[in-house]
């Protein structure tokens, strides 16, 4: 458990230091967007496992900021769909990039062989609990 307390202490204060207001649930309608494109609201309740008003709340929140639009769905003009800015894309790359910096800053204390050990671990966490990886050289090129 002290290993999961550690990336999510990684990603809040990258939160904290890039955008003091935004919440870990404002984050996670972000990444969930980036990683899996245009999502209606119902949709992004689904993926965080909260009821449809808090993920609308969060929503409205992001689109007041210029991270999140929020238009109708092409196919089906009765639904919304969500998409990021390029302001909210800009933020998402700029987290992603200070989680690596994190993260990268911690293991760079362990030798190779155990970041070698460490990421194949948490490729096959990231499978079973259906996550796709990112590719291992990109995701963790401290491991060489």
């Amino acid at each position: 458990m002290e290993g999961s307390r550690a990336f999510v202490a990684i990603v809040a204060l990258s939160l904290a230091e890039a955008s003091p207001s935004l919440t870990l649930p404002q984050w996670r309608v972000l990444a969930i967007v980036n990683r899996h494109g245009a999502q209606n609201l119902t949709a992004i309740a689904q993926w965080m496992g909260v009821h449809p008003s808090t993920a609308t709340r969060a929503c409205d929140v992001l689109v007041r900021g210029g991270l999140l639009r929020r238009r109708e769905d092409p196919v089906d003009r009765r639904r919304l769909v969500l998409t990021l800015t390029p302001k909210g894309q800009r933020f998402v790359d700029a987290m992603l990039q200070r989680r690596r910096e994190g993260i990268a800053r911690v293991l760079e204390g362990m030798p190779a062989s155990r970041r070698r050990r460490l990421a194949e671990a948490m490729e096959e966490f990231a499978t079973a609990v259906g996550d796709a990886p990112e590719p291992l050289g990109r995701a963790v090129d401290w491991v060489h």
